[in-house]
């Protein structure tokens, strides 16, 4: 499973979590907090914003459960603009994590005492600004 870490600043750190680690968010969902401590990440505290599954269908927070579902929407996660009054129906996965999610988006709610640049390394774009 893959984490993406969003902090302040705009920047996205990425975090592939060990698969023993993997069934430690089994049941949580879009919304809920944890704490740093689980991704070895000690001191700060993440909120999950959404995720998608390995198929890529994204995970929406009007959508209760794991499973995939088919629901008419106009707006939001997993469509893109469309003209007013129009609706289409798109697959989306639920709201709850499950084994079937590859990716999870989180942003940070309490930072550490040491910055994620300098915990999680630069990244090749930082790299590429810094020249």
């Amino acid at each position: 499973m893959k984490i993406n870490i969003g902090d302040k600043s705009g920047k996205t750190y990425k975090v592939d979590l060990e698969e023993d680690k993997n069934s430690l968010f089994y049941g949580k969902m879009i919304g809920e907090e944890f704490e740093g401590d689980l991704i070895n990440l000690g001191g700060y505290t993440f909120k999950i914003t959404g995720g998608s599954d390995n198929s890529g269908f994204p995970m929406r927070n009007d959508v209760s459960g794991y499973n995939k579902k088919k629901i008419l929407i106009e707006s939001g996660v997993g469509i893109r603009k469309v003209p007013k009054g129009i609706r289409n129906r798109k697959t989306v996965r639920g709201n709850t994590i499950s084994e079937d999610i590859s990716q999870i988006n989180v942003i940070v709610v309490k930072e550490g005492s040491q910055p994620l640049s300098e915990i999680l390394g630069a990244t090749k774009g930082d790299e590429k600004n810094a020249a």
